[in-house]
């Protein structure tokens, strides 16, 4: 009785992790360039009594064994990068990835860091940045006579300047990519940083070597699907109840036992 107050104590905990993504998932349904996330699981140790392929007699084996498990335990929360609906919102510094990539952002201590969030704007010099302020990278700038911006699903920027009738290039934006992009760092912020679990960066240009295309007057909204969060948040919430009624029924259990004698 003491074991099962412990593994459903290990199962509150659980759930309330669930609960806690679940929410996050739900709280940035409408945040450009989201990605949901999942929690993972795992059992714990158990506790052997019997073996299986004990001897049970001189010519019989348990076909089974006697384990008792512990509870469960967080393993991950994994980050899901699948593609979000896109928005068209007719600004010509908007920008939506379709396929695999990132932006690159340099963060104010030079860092590197990466996005799905493409809603950029021009600063008082022309570079264009992010709504922190934020750098693209490479570092692009608009001319200030320019009346017209054009950016390219193979990531070309190009613009039309007053007084001229053709475009002309001034940029190219690059996108970068990662082996594993679950194993990327959250700033917060739609920002990310690479880790060992990531892997080395690997930079190209939009349309080539499997990276996605950019859409220019679009952007990638959240892949958070809320019909989804919200049964899991009801699956969560459930189970966090059956748990707390596991600690409460062997509460009374051990009530029992201790008024046996009297």
């Amino acid at each position: 009785m003491i074991r099962s107050l412990y593994t459903a104590a290990t199962g509150m905990i659980a759930q309330q992790t669930q609960i806690d993504v679940t929410s996050n998932n739900i709280a940035n349904v409408n945040t450009v360039g989201y990605k949901k996330q999942r929690a993972e699981f795992a059992d714990l140790m158990y506790q052997t009594m019997e073996y299986a392929g004990t001897s049970t007699s001189a010519t019989t084996k348990s076909p089974t064994g006697i384990e008792v498990g512990l509870g469960v335990r967080p393993t991950a929360v994994a980050k899901q990068f699948s593609q979000g609906n896109f928005k068209e919102t007719g600004n010509e510094l908007d920008i939506a990835i379709t396929g695999k990539g990132f932006f690159q952002i340099q963060l104010p201590d030079g860092t590197t860091a990466y996005t799905r969030n493409g809603s950029f704007k021009v600063d008082r010099d022309g570079a264009i940045v992010n709504s922190d302020g934020y750098r693209l990278i490479p570092e692009i700038n608009i001319p200030q006579d320019a009346t017209q911006v054009s950016i390219g699903t193979d990531g070309t920027v190009s613009v039309l300047q007053a007084g001229q009738t053709a475009m002309t290039d001034i940029g190219q934006i690059e996108l970068a990519n990662f082996i594993n992009p679950a194993g990327l760092h959250s700033l917060g912020d739609n920002n990310y940083i690479n880790t060992d679990a990531s892997g080395d960066v690997i930079v190209g240009t939009p349309g080539l070597d499997g990276l996605g295309q950019t859409r220019q007057r679009f952007v990638e909204m959240s892949n958070v699907q809320l019909v989804e969060e919200m049964t899991d948040l009801i699956t969560g919430q459930r189970a966090y109840e059956a748990n707390s009624k596991a600690i409460t029924t062997s509460d009374e259990m051990l009530q029992t036992v201790n008024q046996l004698k009297r």
